[in-house]
């Protein structure tokens, strides 16, 4: 399992010093992998079993986030699906397409069809397939309940909404409706944007945008960089598509909340703040350092910005590469990689490197290999120093994205989604070996949409986060 927390509302709250990655070496598995455009047409192929996995219920539908094995059964988290449409969208095919169109749709339909709210919000996640639950209870249903509601995850206490994964479905919609002109994805984007700003919108001293709500739709007190961040991207874009100045206001109230959290010394961005008033200095994530490069650093009206930040904020990537950089392989305690492969990357964050190896991770889970790395993380570092584009940035990308298409070829075998058999070799598992994050879950060798989408957005130069 993905692990999980009582209160379950976000993908990051289921709900020390690192060896620089430029100075890895990185020991061949015996094994040649493909790589390239074999390694992505796998990795679209896996997106499209994750999506076809319960043929028999219906044809509006969302894609399994992880496979069978996790143990969330049918769960598809929004979060996961977003990024599923924008990974399709980046292969520019008719085919993909059409996958994303499907994906969009299913989004707006939740959006439309909630069981408790009309007001524009989206669920944590949703089931797509009939599953026995660990205590026998039977779920019956698909992504589409017999009276008509959206399947929300309530098995799981996966019913919250948080503002971090309504802005990533906002931004899919957004592309889509790019993509396609259709006015039906800028809309939905726009009912996302407003829930967020009514919701969402705090006055507190550092201000910015809250983390969201639970399921029993009580206000969650933290603010989240990682959130605000998605928030740059999609104000930016309804801003743009829509034409109205409102949304440059608020992505310019979500913008100076991130840069609130920047630490000039280290040359890192902070996760967040738990009261609205004080930094929350630890744990420090690694996406608040790579997504922060994505949506801050190409800003398209100005340029004299993107250069100042160029010169700051962008040194938070090479933070990113040393210190939270990992090497698995079958030496490392805990680690699950089998032995003669061998794994480089980047970890969650700073909490994972000195997580606890003689404990479980959570209840019913195995205990955490410091050295496993975090693909999804792995492959947000490897676009953004592309997208940076600095001497020696993209050479240690491509180490980055073969280590990830190493893993694509070998890790994960023989799991399947919905009891159906994956395509061989498709799919990058979250975690080359059971992983820590520090935030109260973890992250294990399943096959995972996220990280398999990320891998794609990578590999393509595709940034989901420009505006």
């Amino acid at each position: 399992m993905v692990g999980r927390q009582g209160s379950g509302f976000s993908r990051r709250a289921l709900i020390g010093g690192g060896l620089g990655v430029a100075g890895v070496v990185a020991v061949g598995s015996g094994v040649a992998h493909a790589s390239g455009g074999s390694g992505r047409r796998r990795g679209l192929g896996f997106l499209g079993a994750a999506m076809d996995g319960y043929p028999e219920h219906g044809s509006v539908r969302l894609a399994q986030s992880y496979s069978d094995q996790a143990g969330l059964f049918s769960t598809a988290f929004t979060y996961d699906n977003a990024l599923a449409v924008l990974a399709q969208l980046a292969g520019r095919t008719a085919g993909g397409l059409g996958r994303a169109v499907v994906l969009g749709d299913a989004l707006l339909y939740a959006q439309e069809h909630d069981p408790g709210y009309d007001d524009g919000r989206l669920r944590q996640a949703y089931n797509v397939g009939p599953y026995t639950f660990f205590d026998g209870s039977l779920q019956p249903d698909g992504f589409v309940r017999a009276d008509g509601t959206a399947n929300v995850g309530t098995q799981f206490g996966f019913t919250g909404t948080a503002v971090g994964d309504m802005a990533w479905a906002g931004i899919a919609l957004s592309a889509l409706a790019r993509r396609t002109g259709a006015r039906r994805f800028l809309d939905g984007a726009v009912r996302i944007g407003a829930w967020i700003e009514r919701d969402g919108r705090t006055d507190e001293p550092l201000g910015g945008y809250k983390f969201g709500v639970n399921g029993a739709n009580e206000k969650l007190p933290f603010t989240s960089t990682e959130h605000n961040t998605d928030l740059v991207c999609l104000f930016g874009r309804l801003a743009l598509l829509t034409g109205d100045r409102v949304w440059r206001q608020r992505r310019a109230r979500a913008e100076a909340f991130v840069e609130k959290m920047w630490e000039p010394d280290g040359g890192f961005f902070y996760t967040g703040t738990n009261d609205g008033v004080t930094v929350n200095k630890s744990p420090i994530p690694e996406d608040t350092q790579t997504w922060t490069h994505l949506a801050l650093g190409s800003r398209p009206e100005s340029h004299s910005y993107s250069r100042s930040y160029s010169r700051s904020y962008s040194r938070s990537l090479d933070w990113a590469a040393v210190e939270l950089a990992v090497v698995d392989h079958a030496g490392r305690r805990n680690s699950t990689v089998p032995t003669g492969q061998t794994y480089e990357g980047v970890t969650f964050s700073s909490a994972s490197l000195v997580a606890n190896e003689d404990a479980p991770i959570a209840e019913f889970q195995p205990k955490p290999d410091r050295s496993g790395v975090w693909f999804e993380g792995t492959a947000h570092l490897a676009l953004a120093l592309r997208d940076r584009s600095r001497a020696g940035d993209e050479a240690r990308a491509r180490r980055l994205v073969a280590s990830i298409e190493r893993a694509q070829d070998l890790l994960g075998a023989g799991q399947t989604v919905g009891g159906r058999a994956l395509p061989e070799r498709s799919g990058v598992v979250s975690a080359s070996s059971p992983l820590d994050t520090g935030f109260g879950f973890g992250y294990y060798p399943y096959r995972h949409v996220g990280a398999t989408a990320w891998y794609l957005l990578a590999a393509t130069r595709t940034n989901p986060l420009k505006a």
